[in-house]
């Protein structure tokens, strides 16, 4: 899908793709985890969970206690750890500059509890680049219904032939089926690239630098 006329918007998932967050996933996680006796985790075993909204991600990592009291536990804690815990993967900064220099209108659609994203696009400094940052907190249904990226184009006025989506997962090529609108996948989060190839998005990056590449020569 070319960046010319017919692109007028570009939406964002957060962890995995635009920011590296595993640590101060997993540090919560582990938090939860104390609370029940269960030994801490290393990143990785956390990170084939994120993607699918904290309670997927509580129920496949904390085998004790009430779902809703480990939820509710994790997302007192997360504070703590929100800010030294995220970094913005290589290339991220430069994407949105390079997407909102060029006059395109840019959102972030996550499952990650939307009072986090918000804190942390201020904390990164890209809040000025996004129109609209919208969590599973402002839908019916999280990804993989396609209700956040829906909203966002209502929100923006822009058609789902306009606009983009790029994320890491599988999850996030569903997400973009469902609402009519063309994907990007980035290897750099929770699957491998062997499933990101299997959910056959319309384009698959080892990176946001490949497409920053790719984008400066045109």
């Amino acid at each position: 899908m070319p960046f010319d006329g017919t692109l007028r918007a570009v939406l964002f998932d957060f962890d995995g793709t635009l920011a590296d967050s595993y640590p101060a996933i997993t540090a919560s996680v582990n938090h939860v985890r104390g609370l029940h006796g269960l030994p801490p985790l290393e990143i990785d075993e956390v990170k084939r969970w994120v993607g699918r909204g904290a309670g997927a991600l509580l129920a496949r990592t904390v085998p004790a206690g009430d779902l809703e009291s480990n939820c509710a536990a994790y997302r007192e804690h997360h504070p703590s750890v929100l800010h030294s815990g995220t970094c913005l993967l290589a290339g991220a900064a430069e994407i949105l500059h390079l997407l909102h220099d060029r006059g395109l209108r840019l959102g972030l659609c996550s499952n990650k509890p939307v009072a986090f994203s918000r804190v942390l696009v201020e904390f990164l400094r890209i809040a000025p680049l996004l129109e609209v940052v919208l969590g599973p907190e402002d839908v019916a249904q999280p990804k993989p219904a396609p209700d956040m990226l829906l909203a966002a184009l209502q929100r923006l006025g822009v058609a789902a032939a306009e606009a983009l989506y790029v994320g890491d997962m599988s999850v996030d090529v569903e997400t973009a089926r469902g609402a009519g609108v063309k994907v990007w996948v980035v290897a750099t989060g929770s699957e491998d690239r062997d499933a990101l190839e299997r959910a056959r998005p319309d384009r698959l990056f080892s990176n946001l630098e490949e497409i920053c590449e790719q984008l400066s020569e045109k």
